[in-house]
């Protein structure tokens, strides 16, 4: 028998619950651009944090439709997460004095929250698509 859909979104949230490393889709005009970041799943949304002058936050500026992907390798096989959305610059400064507060390398890279460098993204609009390794049918679902 098949997994419920909470059942699937609790082993995504699972996998997605570290900060870790994705493939991040951008596009600049009609090239998509495809680089890897860390992203911060804080409460279950989904936060980028760059440089105000990156071509990243350039791009999603112009265009912010976004996907990125997890690969899941196992000995079974690769699955994969991949999630589309809409990448929105955060203005609001106690959003980002709360998420910059969980950024493990905040400091490495900006002085703080508030330096002007620090450009923190977070992606709505969320679909996900989830394959297990060794399976073949993808389960779908929005946030």
């Amino acid at each position: 028998m098949g997994k419920t859909l909470d059942e699937v979104k609790q082993e995504v949230w699972a996998h997605l619950k570290e900060t870790q490393c994705v493939y991040l889709a951008t596009a600049e005009g009609l090239q998509p651009r495809v680089r890897p970041v860390t992203l911060l799943d804080i409460d279950e949304k989904f936060w980028i944090a760059t440089g105000t002058g990156s071509s990243k936050a350039k791009q999603m500026q112009s265009n912010p439709n976004v996907e990125f992907c997890l690969p899941l390798p196992a000995d079974n096989g690769v699955g994969y997460i991949r999630v589309a959305g809409e990448a929105d610059a955060v203005v609001d400064p106690e959003t980002k004095a709360t998420i910059g507060g969980q950024i493990p390398f905040l400091n490495d890279f900006w002085t703080g929250v508030d330096d002007p460098n620090f450009c923190l993204l977070r992606i709505t609009r969320v679909e996900i698509e989830y394959m297990r390794p060794g399976e073949f049918e993808p389960h779908t679902f929005l946030v």
